[in-house]
């Protein structure tokens, strides 16, 4: 069996190929994949070679942990799960490259447990699904923020899940100019503007490892702030401030089962919009263009690519 697959041959150097995939176990299931997400923060790491080594890491790799598709064929163990459709957070089913994190392809092989029901009605924005619920994951894990510092696809979604579970509106720093819109029903302000001295939670989503010293000033004395992206970079800060703020600090990690099941249901009940979130849409064939695009262009938000027409 064999697919389509974006390969990072090095960073900064991508290509579509055919790859063979590993045969199918009795409990796993085969998915065409429809549409599947290209994430700005982990994956840029992956493209620009700053990504930390830990096991798994290497090239030439496949990228990609937001996939969406319908279960095609399945081993002995997984027959009725043909014909769902379902998320697949990556996969690594390939004998010529690392799946890291393996879900850009026009067709995986994944054990079942790891393609997760969702509604087909989502369309494109399932490839969100993955995103989604690692803010909310960062959110159960402390209080609720009250000022969310980037307001890209991750902090749009903080800001919206906090309003979604019943919380008061966040305000959302943004410096960017591009970004400086589409706020939905919270405060969006460039850091400059902001007097206010007494967040009580914050968390950041802009991947930034020196946001700390810019934050401590408009931190309330005993209050907390959430590291809620991804660092390539040691994250440090001047003690001083940190220390007359009695100041907390908290990391926040992948999500896990029960964060994907309640973002579902947030946006089942229409508590939470994904509209608006995805930006761009390319063809699988312009890979060589979208990824570059995702990381580079801040105007685009989210970028997906449509496996549709792949061969």
């Amino acid at each position: 069996m064999y697919a389509l697959a974006v390969l990072l041959e090095r960073p900064a150097h991508l290509a579509l190929r055919e790859l063979e995939l590993t045969p199918m176990g009795a409990g796993d299931v085969v998915v065409d994949v429809a549409w599947s997400g290209i994430s700005s923060g982990t994956e840029k790491l992956l493209w620009t070679g700053k990504m930390p080594e830990f096991p798994g890491m290497g090239y030439p790799l496949v990228p990609g942990y937001e996939s969406i598709g319908r279960v095609v064929e399945a081993g002995a163990d997984a027959q009725a799960r043909i014909g769902e459709w379902v998320f697949v957070p990556g996969a690594n089913c390939y004998r010529e490259a690392l799946g890291l994190f393996g879900g850009a392809a026009s067709r995986l092989v994944v054990p079942s447990a790891r393609a997760l029901a969702v509604p087909e009605r989502l369309g494109n924005q399932g490839v969100l699904c993955a995103l989604a619920a690692t803010a909310l994951h960062a959110i159960n894990g402390g209080s609720p923020p009250d000022l969310i510092i980037g307001h890209g696809v991750l902090g749009r979604l903080l800001a919206r899940l906090t309003i979604a579970l019943g919380s008061p509106a966040p305000t959302v720093w943004e410096t960017n100019e591009v970004r400086q819109s589409g706020e939905a029903g919270y405060r969006l302000v460039h850091p400059k503007a902001d007097e206010r001295r007494d967040y009580q939670s914050v968390f950041d989503a802009s991947g930034d490892a020196a946001i700390i010293d810019s934050v401590l000033p408009h931190l309330a004395k005993g209050g907390e702030i959430t590291l809620a992206g991804f660092y390539s970079d040691r994250v440090n800060f001047a003690f001083p401030a940190a220390f007359m703020k009695e100041a907390r600090l908290r990391i926040a990690a992948e999500w896990q089962g029960e964060d994907l099941a309640q973002t579902l249901s947030l946006v089942e009940t229409e508590k939470l919009d994904l509209a608006g979130l995805i930006s761009d849409t390319r063809p699988a064939d312009q890979a060589a263009d979208a990824y570059p695009q995702a990381f580079e262009d801040p105007a685009c938000l989210k970028m997906v690519l449509d496996w549709s027409k792949a061969a």
